[in-house]
């Protein structure tokens, strides 16, 4: 029996369609669907637990999008041949769409729930990561768990002055701007990408129109869960409640938050002490008898302590550590720190300090990335690693999580839109960040220590970069709200906004916002972009006073590289049999030489940490490359004696003929005793055989013509 598939249609601005199907695959999941558009096509599942855990108190959800590697057909490479670990593009993916979901999910819903997407087949001139919101959201609508959808994601390009939806991957190699933009019908929940220096004007223009196709996908989402009568949602109870004990805490205690938070501590540490002692003084105070859960004085007491430093910003315009809401914590940094990096900064602002690292390698460095839709190389990588004695905890590095894959990654997409391009730039470039204090963005630490750092090393960037975390309390009631500058660890995780946004003088280069309440005016917006503007360019005067332009040169333990272009046809010559010629090269030199094929030439570049060496290196590379010309005088050598005359190499890998008529003025019978093989002589190329190619070359030429004796 054929199972009774129900499906609905987007069509885009361009006429593409997306095609959401649901009914015939996965159907023991609670939700599941299939997304289609082109020969694209993504698996979307949804499960979770009637009931919650005991004692949890938040949303534990996971979200994981892979790639199969047979949906581009495809073998996966490295020695088991199967998908492993989600790559870190999966695991970006993965991050986008828990962002844009999350929020959606009702605040009292506590039960384990997985959230899978599956790219089961590929369309060249599709990205699929623009799909997997959409995806997810699909899944949840046609499922009995309850969560405030719909939401749907785009990615939204600018092409040429034009925005467009979705563009294909060669759209995307010219776009001045390409952002993935999550949000439900009524406001934008998420926003992730990168910018060629834009205005925040044309950033919000930029939001509202992937917006406007946002909607679309939310309507067409509803009609599918009319379709297949999924608009009633399961019933739950994961919250247990005690209104008496809320009661007695608030009258309790909100007082005695309220008048630390008011005492706008600048210290992390000192603030949260003394929190603490409110909470453990209260408990105190009910005995060893007492009947409240300790799961609910723990939540109640977040929620009285929340409050309390939501409504000191609302209400009295202060914050926790006394700055006003514009205002950036205080800066300084310093660069050549590591004397053996070939480029390093520390970067400090406030209680947060990053020590970043750029080191240059050459093309034998580059990333190889082995991907479902993209197999090449990278040649620029950022690295951030946050350690637990950052935030004063004891935590065992077990590598970089999804949480520093996604920080590493914004600070990368922020920097790499500066990076000189094309043969300006012949270097791999890999950036370390360390983050040695956290209280608010280290990936805005990151960016501003990675600018300094590149700018140590010599790297031409086209300007500075800095980067600035914004966020935002609100209250929807009334409607009054408050942007904060530079935000910290707690008005993080008490506000209702984060809103990271990087960019040099001309504009913005990548932003990154997640928002936790039901959207976002774009009102709101627009005045949140140009606060932080006010703040990066803040920012780039402190770290100018520090550092305000590349340095002229590499430091002298840097890789110096060199390029040339030679003929293509050459290459082989270069390259010697066997790679003898450029082995032996690279042996007696020291450095380093790669050549590759490019626009139709042979591109060479030459790598080494020491002056002598690289002028070695492109010298036996011209000798081997120069074009022999008529009427030039060589120094060659014999190599072989024959009867006719001798073999001599004038110029390296090329040998011409010396017939026995050139050289010498007077005739010689024979070769006997005239040269040696291994003798040094001068000959001059006197012609080259148009048929064969060979050289004819003169020794003769070269010496005095003896006078004629008398008779």
């Amino acid at each position: 029996m054929l199972p009774n598939v129900i499906s609905k249609t987007i069509v885009l601005e361009d006429g593409r369609e997306i095609i959401i199907e649901t009914g015939a695959l996965a159907k023991q999941a609670d939700g599941a669907v299939v997304v289609k558009m082109g020969k694209a096509m993504l698996l979307a599942t949804v499960v979770s637990k009637k009931e919650a855990g005991e004692g949890v108190d938040f949303l534990p959800m996971s979200v994981d999008y892979q790639e199969k590697f047979a949906a581009s057909g495809k073998i996966p490479g490295g020695f088991l041949k199967r998908e492993g670990r989600l790559s870190d593009y999966e695991i970006l993916i993965s991050r986008i769409v828990d962002r844009a979901i999350r929020p959606i999910f009702p605040d009292d819903y506590h039960a384990d729930t997985n959230i899978a997407i599956t790219l089961m087949s590929a369309d060249d001139d599709i990205v699929p990561d623009c799909l997997a919101g959409l995806a997810a959201s699909a899944a949840l609508a046609v499922s009995d768990i309850p969560f405030n959808g719909p939401i749907s994601e785009v990615r939204v390009g600018k092409l040429n002055g034009k925005l467009i939806i979705n563009p294909t991957p060669k759209q995307l190699e010219t776009a001045s701007l390409e952002f993935i933009v999550a949000g439900s019908e009524e406001y934008i929940l998420m926003v992730e990408g990168e910018a060629n220096e834009i205005s925040e004007d044309e950033m919000v223009e930029a939001l509202q129109f992937a917006h406007d196709e946002i909607k679309k996908h939310c309507k067409v989402q509803r009609e599918l869960t009319i379709a297949v009568g999924k608009e009633v949602k399961r019933e739950y109870n994961h919250e247990k409640s005690d209104s008496a004990l809320y009661e007695k805490m608030h009258a309790d205690l909100y007082g005695k938050c309220y008048e630390v938070v008011a005492r706008e501590l600048a210290n992390k540490s000192e603030r949260s002490e003394l929190i603490k002692a409110i909470k453990e003084g209260f408990v105190e105070s009910l005995g060893e008898e007492h009947e409240f859960e300790a799961s609910l004085i723990g939540s109640y007491f977040s929620k009285i302590h929340k409050e309390a430093a939501r409504n000191l910003t609302l209400n009295e315009k202060k914050r926790l550590d006394g700055r006003k809401l514009d205002e950036i914590r205080p800066i300084w940094s310093v660069v050549d720190y590591l004397p053996s990096a070939h480029g390093s900064a520390i970067f400090t602002r406030g209680e947060t300090q990053s020590i970043t690292t750029c080191t240059l390698g050459t093309k034998m460095d580059e990333q190889m990335v082995d991907g479902a839709m993209f197999s090449g190389f990278n040649k620029f990588f950022l690295h951030y690693n946050f350690p637990g004695f950052s935030t004063g905890e004891v935590k065992i590095n077990r590598g970089p999580g999804r949480r520093e894959v996604g920080h590493g990654n914004l600070a990368m997409r922020a920097l790499k839109k500066v990076l000189p391009s094309g043969d300006d730039n012949p270097y791999t470039i890999r950036i370390v960040s360390d983050i040695l204090e956290s209280n608010g963005s280290s990936s805005m630490a990151t960016v501003c220590a990675g600018s300094l750092a590149l700018m140590d090393a010599g790297i031409q960037i086209k300007s500075p970069v800095t980067g600035i975390a914004m966020g935002m309390i609100s209250d929807p009631k009334t409607g009054n709200y408050s942007i904060l500058s530079d935000i910290l660890g707690d008005e993080d995780h008490l506000g209702d906004m984060d809103f990271k946004v990087t960019g040099t003088e001309k504009g913005i280069t990548a932003c990154q916002m997640d928002l936790k309440v039901e959207g976002l005016d774009y009102s709101v917006l627009k005045e949140a972009l140009y606060q932080a503007r006010e703040g990066r360019l803040h920012i780039l005067e402190e770290i100018k006073k520090t550092l305000s332009a590349p340095k002229p040169d590499l430091k002298p333990h840097t890789p110096r590289s060199f390029t040339m272009s030679i003929p293509k046809e050459l290459i082989g010559a270069v390259i010697g049999p066997g790679g003898k010629v450029i082995q032996e090269i690279q042996k007696d030199t020291g450095a380093t030489i790669i050549i590759e094929e490019k626009d139709n030439q042979g591109k060479i570049n030459i790598f080494s940490n020491n002056q002598d060496s690289m002028n070695a290196a492109i010298s036996r590379i011209r000798a081997i490359v120069a074009q022999p010309e008529i009427g030039e005088t060589y120094t060659g050598i014999v190599k072989n004696i024959m009867p006719f005359g001798a073999f001599v190499e004038f110029m390296p890998g090329k040998d011409g003929l010396l017939h026995i008529s050139e050289i010498k003025w007077e005739r010689l019978e024979n070769m006997e005793g005239v040269l040696e093989p291994g003798e040094e002589i001068m000959v001059k190329l006197i012609d080259v055989d148009k048929k064969t190619g060979k050289f004819k070359l003169s020794r003769k030429v070269l010496i005095p013509k003896p006078e004629k004796s008398e008779k």
